[in-house]
């Protein structure tokens, strides 16, 4: 055969394009974890985390109602303790967060949720479990979580890239929405086979394995400079206030997150209780409907980025804080055509999981592009107060409103109200661009028109 330079330097050439076409798809599909072995270790350590927790929220509320037997004020007054934390110290954990590096605080709060956690296995093993005990054991948890919640979403932009923050997100949450999915069946089993104190000795374990993750990420955290200031502890919280109230962006996703979450858990407050009595599904069905629902989460978290790079960020947070609302009405519409009830209902649950996905995803990774690493903290604790804030009042609205007009009209009413946040987006800047800003050091970040 003859020597043909041409060809050997095509084929040479073509095999290069094939290398790197491989090299730009694997880079697409892989994300910022194969190439950030710090990243990997975070993941793993909060998929393992997350896990547990499904566990524990099958858990503690079986002990409560079936070993303890709670009547349903002691079990509401034991929810509440859970949620309270974030409303009393979200605001000051963020201020005090600023000030700190942010990995050793999520390494101490994982350990800390370990030995309290573990008091509940420990006062059953000594036939000393008590409400009160539980109600002092979530309100501790709540508190750790929410420094290490702020801690957490703080800390990323740190450890990746800030053009990858999407990416992060997105695996993170396609972790925590898998854990939804198998996290309930696993807890409900293992309730069964070793009880529900034994069931909890497994988070302590994830707590542990999480917190082990993140001491070996090796990639030094800078200190915080603001902590060369000794700023008062107040003043930083009036800061991180100014800095969403100044902004256009972050104060239409405030208010955004502030209605969806009030009317949301109007929405959650009687939800089990309209497909129990007005639909007459079987456990079994309403099972199957929440775990479509972490089905519709999984996917969302993957096409969280690839919406936001087609369409842009802020026709993505738009268009998913609108669907999420349309499509839940899908679900008293059940009551009109009860013979599709069930596959209405699932529907929904799928479609309204994958939109909020879309959106918390776009929505947290452009609130950590906005901010420079100074505010971060201040910044997710804010949102933090705003969201976790209303969810308990959303919860009693949804109870009144439902003792006065039905189930049904409530789901109506509630999806209505959760489509009203939609307008704080629509009346901001992000009707016109992604929301990008340039990042700068200045203590406001405005986004340019």
């Amino acid at each position: 055969m003859p020597y043909d330079p041409s060809s050997i330097a095509d084929s040479t050439a073509s095999d290069h394009n094939d290398r790197a076409s491989r090299s730009r798809l694997y880079r697409s599909i892989a994300g910022p974890f194969v190439f950030n072995p710090d990243f990997l270790k975070c993941w793993f350590g909060q998929g393992v985390s997350h896990a547990g927790t499904q566990i524990s929220l099958i858990a503690i509320p079986i002990i409560a109602a079936a070993t303890l037997d709670a009547p349903p004020l002691a079990l509401g007054i034991l929810a509440a303790c859970g949620q309270l934390p974030a409303l009393l110290f979200g605001l000051f954990a963020g201020a005090w967060l600023d000030g700190r590096r942010r990995r050793p605080v999520m390494v101490v709060s994982d350990l800390a949720r370990a030995v309290v956690m573990l008091s509940v296995p420990a006062a059953a093993f000594f036939d000393r479990l008590s409400v009160p005990l539980l109600c002092v054991v979530l309100f501790t948890l709540g508190t750790l979580t929410i420094f290490f919640d702020i801690a957490n979403l703080s800390y990323l932009p740190s450890l990746v890239d800030r053009s990858d923050l999407v990416a992060a997100n997105s695996r993170l949450e396609a972790t925590a929405s898998g854990a939804q999915v198998v996290g309930p069946a696993i807890g409900g089993t293992l309730v069964g086979l070793i009880t529900g104190p034994g069931a909890l000795l497994i988070d302590v374990g994830t707590f542990l394995v999480s917190a082990v993750a993140l001491k070996s990420i090796r990639k030094p955290e800078p200190e915080p400079s603001i902590s060369k200031t000794r700023e008062p502890v107040r003043a930083r919280v009036g800061q991180g206030l100014h800095f969403v109230r100044t902004s256009p962006v972050l104060r239409a996703l405030a208010g955004c997150s502030a209605v969806t979450n009030f009317f949301g858990y109007a929405f959650i407050a009687v939800y089990v209780a309209f497909m129990i009595r007005e639909l007459g599904l079987s456990d079994i069905q309403i099972g199957l409907v929440f775990a479509t629902g972490g089905v519709g989460a999984l996917i969302g978290s993957m096409l969280a980025g690839r919406c936001a790079e087609r369409f842009g960020t802020g026709r993505t947070l738009i268009v998913a804080q609108l669907g999420f609302g349309l499509t839940g009405l899908l679900v008293p519409l059940a009551v009109v055509i009860p013979a599709f009830a069930l596959p209405l209902v699932v529907g929904a649950e799928f479609l309204q999981w994958l939109t909020l996905l879309i959106y918390a995803i776009n929505s947290v990774s452009l609130r950590q592009r906005l901010a420079s690493d100074e505010m971060q903290g201040r910044l997710h604790a804010t949102f933090a107060v705003l969201t976790r804030g209303f969810q308990p009042l959303g919860s009693l609205l949804g109870g009144v409103v439902a003792s006065v007009i039905g189930l049904s009209l409530t789901l109506v009413v509630s999806e209505i109200g959760m489509m009203l946040g939609v307008l704080f987006l629509i009346l901001s800047p992000l009707r016109h661009n992604d929301g990008s800003a340039e990042l700068t050091t200045t203590p406001i970040l405005e986004v340019r028109t």
